[in-house]
């Protein structure tokens, strides 16, 4: 009785024991099969950030925003400067000196000129210079080439359509948590000039809480350990790295 004991012991130590090893394999494994997954989402929102505040330094003397709802508005609200391209100049057109400046010049004194007759002369000017095509009745029959700015809502220049700009602000299984969104100023160039740099992070557990403490843990403390941020980051608020993604 007492070897049949000792021996259903053996068996469950045994089955103890593999079960330990296997999950010592499977943990890792599954830690970052979950991460990888729950990163890309977490890399794409990043992106996303990113773009929206190139977007709005370009429209705000080249300084960003530290505040979602103002980020957010401008997307939502704001337009951005689309340029309509139409053709292209020829090799023959530039070396005659002919600049994409001056033909659109061309093109606007021809379309601004309020008399008939000088408005007919610089559509005949900008048709010899190849820029349009006239009609026997002097009108523009079709554009040759042509640079039009048109304003468009900046959500729909960013973003694919039916993109959520309420969305940017929260972590991707963060369970509501929110990016931290930072500004700042680097003066240490040589020209002294000021550059202007944001920085948008959030931290591992803000986002692989749950699916293992010890895997996670272990991922925190490496980091640490290497002198590296214990998350998800693009920019930086301190130093200028072009706004780069530490996962790039």
């Amino acid at each position: 009785m007492k070897k049949l004991a000792l021996n259903l012991l053996l068996v469950v130590a045994i089955a103890g024991l593999a079960f330990i090893c296997v999950r010592s394999i499977l943990d890792p494994i599954e830690f970052s099969e979950q991460r990888s997954a729950r990163e890309k989402a977490i890399i794409q929102r990043l992106i996303d950030i990113r773009t929206a505040q190139i977007a709005f330094r370009d429209r705000n003397m080249g300084q960003y925003t530290d505040n979602f709802d103002e980020l957010i508005s401008f997307v939502k609200n704001d337009s951005l400067p689309f340029v309509k391209k139409v053709g292209e100049l020829s090799d023959k057109q530039l070396e005659d000196g002919l600049t994409e400046a001056k033909a659109m010049k061309l093109i606007e004194d021809a379309r601004n000129a309020k008399k008939p007759a000088v408005a007919k002369k610089k559509w005949q000017e900008a048709e010899k210079a190849g820029l349009v095509k006239l009609n026997k009745q002097g009108e523009v029959e079709e554009f040759i080439f042509s640079r039009d700015t048109m304003w468009v809502l900046a959500l729909d220049t960013l973003y694919p359509k039916g993109f959520n700009a309420d969305s940017l602000r929260y972590v991707p299984f963060g369970n509501g948590a929110e990016f931290e969104l930072r500004t700042g100023c680097d003066s240490s160039s040589k020209s002294g000039n000021k550059l202007y740099l944001f920085e948008a992070k959030t931290p591992y557990r803000a986002y692989l809480e749950g699916i293992n403490k010890d895997e996670l843990n272990n991922l925190i403390d490496l980091q640490e350990e290497l002198g590296r941020y214990a998350g998800l980051k693009v920019g930086d608020a301190e130093v200028g790295n072009n706004n780069a993604g530490n996962w790039e």
